[in-house]
Parts: C-alpha cells; structure tokens; sequence
C-alpha cells in the first residue's frame, strides 16, 4: 500500500510540474507568437488592403468589444485623420477556416479590398480565391449587397471552388456587419 501511494505522490509532483512548465512556456511564447501573426501573416493582407496612408497601421492598432468578441482594427491614416481600417473575419471553407482581411473606405463606405490571410483549401481549386482575378473583384465595391452571382449579386465564384468562395464571401459579409456597428466610432477620430 505505501508504494502506491508513493508512486501516486510521484506521478501527482511529476503532472504538477509539467502542468507548471507548460504553462509559463504558453506565458512566455504568447506575444512572440501573436508578433509573428502579425508581421508574416497579416502584414501583407494589411498592405494589399490598405493602400494610402502615412502611418503604420500595425503599431496604430486598437482592439473594440463588437457583441462580445474582441476585433482589432488597423487603421489608414493621413495627416492623423482616418481614411480607411481593416480588419480580419473568417468564413467556413472546404478544407476548414478562411481568414480574410477586409479593408474599408471611411469617405465612400466601399471595400478596399480584400487579402486572405488562412486557408487550407485544395490545391489547384478552393486556393484560387487567393489570385488576382477573384480578390479584386472586391476592391471599391459598395458594401451593399456582397453576394455571389448564383445568390443575385455580382461576385463570381471561382470555378470549382464554390464552398471556397462562399466562405470568402461570408467573411466579408461580417466584416461588413462589425464595420457597420463600428462606423461611429471609427469616424470619430483615433486617440
């Protein structure tokens, strides 16, 4: 009986240790992590959506509350006036989660575009919601009626890939949702 209880103590110290250890690991790692997001990931998306500015919208990032998740906006800004945000949302694909960066026009309530961030779509079909021809039929459309062709809109689909480029197009559709619950306080200025 006493080596069973030995061994529990032993297995009990040598679980708490390593629950310990892999904790502080998360700690540490955490805003090496979410800095590496950042810079490789949704940098470039950044870049593709936010064309005009003279700031750096990375550093000039700011988190809202929007029905009780956290969005973080990075902001175009000229002469310290904001003229354009982005944002990132995610829509369901084939091969799982599609993340989208969808960018804004503050003065004309248009989309500056859109870059993907994520996906892990089929080579050769869903991956082609990345290209040219498919992202920039986004870019200065109105943020009304964002809708594939087949659901009476004017966003053709790629072929093949049409779970793909529903989920895009479902991303986008929330961002549009938060853009316009957050509206109010973008234009209000950025301190």
């Amino acid at each position: 009986m006493k080596g069973i209880c030995t061994m529990m103590l032993v297995l009990s110290l040598i679980c708490g240790i390593s629950g310990g250890t892999l904790a502080v690991l998360k700690e540490t790692t955490a805003p090496i992590i979410e800095e590496q997001e950042l810079t490789y990931v949704q940098a470039p998306a950044i870049a593709l959506v936010l064309e005009h500015h003279d700031n750096n919208p990375i550093q000039d990032r700011k988190k809202f509350e929007v029905d009780g998740a956290s969005v973080t906006v990075f902001p175009a800004m000229n002469n310290g006036a904001p003229t354009g945000v982005a944002f990132e949302t995610s829509g369901k694909g084939y091969g799982g989660t599609i993340g989208v960066m969808v960018g804004f026009d503050l003065e004309s309530d248009t989309l500056t575009g859109i870059g993907i961030t994520t996906l892990k779509e089929t080579p050769g079909l869903g991956m082609r919601v990345t290209e040219h021809g498919y992202t920039t039929q986004f870019k200065g459309h109105s943020i009304e009626n964002v809708t594939l062709s087949k659901n009476g809109g004017d966003i053709q689909a790629v072929a093949g890939a049409t779970i793909s480029s529903t989920g895009t197009v479902a991303a986008v559709q929330q961002a549009i949702a938060i853009y316009r619950t957050l509206k109010t306080q973008l234009t209000n200025g950025w301190s």
